[in-house]
C-alpha cells in the first residue's frame, strides 16, 4: 500500500523590523514680524517736532516778576527754557535747586534760565519764594507755550492715561535758534550737563 506523503508546509514566519527614524531636526524659521509691530515699538521714541537747529518759537507768557516776558527779551543773549512737570514736588524742586546753584555760572556764561510748567502764577510765587529761585517760572496755564515746544506727551500714571508735561530742557542760542534740547530728561547731573552745553556755544 502505498504511503500518503504528506506535504511539508513551510511557514514564512515575517518579523516586522522597527527602523527607527533619525530626521534631523531643522532650525526653525524666523517669521517676519508684522508692520504693525514695528510701528508699534517705534511709537515707543516719539518723534518731536521741534529739534536742535530749528527756530525756537516766540513766545509771551506772564512770569513770576509780574511782566510778560518773551523771546525777544532775549535777543543776543543765550536761554535755558526748562519745562518740569509741577511746582512743589520732589524731582521738580530738586531741579530747581539744581539751577540755583549753577546760576551764577550761567550768568557768566551769556544765559538767562526760565522755568515753566501748568501751574497757576500764584502757585509759581509761593513755589519761587519758598525755594529762592533767583531766575523767573512762567505760568503757561493754557498750554500754548508747552504745545509750542513739543512737550505736552501722554503719560500713565497706575492707570490713569492723561495728557502731561514730559520734563524737557532747551537751550536757545543768541539768534533764536533750539542749539541742544533733553527729552524726558533725569534730573540728577542735569543742570551741569546744561551748563557744560551753553559754556560750550560760541
Amino acid at each position: 500500500m502505498a504511503k500518503k506523503m504528506g506535504k511539508k508546509t513551510t511557514r514564512k514566519i515575517t518579523r516586522k523590523t522597527t527602523k527607527t527614524s533619525t530626521k534631523a531636526v531643522r532650525p526653525k524659521k524666523t517669521v517676519a514680524k508684522p508692520a504693525a509691530a514695528i510701528k508699534a515699538k517705534a511709537a515707543v521714541s516719539p518723534v518731536y517736532k521741534l529739534n536742535a537747529g530749528d527756530k525756537a518759537p516766540d513766545f509771551k507768557v506772564v512770569a513770576t516778576s509780574g511782566k510778560t516776558l518773551s523771546l525777544a527779551d532775549f535777543k543776543g543773549r543765550k536761554l535755558v527754557l526748562y519745562f518740569y512737570p509741577k511746582d512743589n514736588t520732589p524731582g521738580c524742586t530738586l531741579e530747581g535747586y539744581d539751577f540755583k546753584k549753577l546760576y551764577s555760572q550761567f550768568q557768566k556764561a551769556g544765559t538767562e534760565i526760565l522755568g515753566v510748567s501748568r501751574d497757576s502764577l500764584r502757585s509759581h510765587e509761593s513755589f519761587r519764594e519758598k525755594c529762592g529761585f533767583p531766575f523767573e517760572l512762567l505760568s503757561d496755564e493754557t498750554g500754548e507755550l508747552c504745545k509750542a515746544f513739543d512737550v505736552l506727551q501722554m503719560k500713565n500714571n497706575y492707570g490713569r492715561v492723561y495728557e502731561g508735561i514730559e520734563r524737557a530742557t532747551f537751550v536757545i542760542d543768541a539768534s533764536g535758534k533750539v542749539a541742544k534740547d533733553w527729552r524726558k530728561v533725569k534730573v540728577d547731573g542735569h543742570g551741569e550737563e546744561v551748563l557744560n552745553a551753553v559754556k560750550a556755544l560760541k
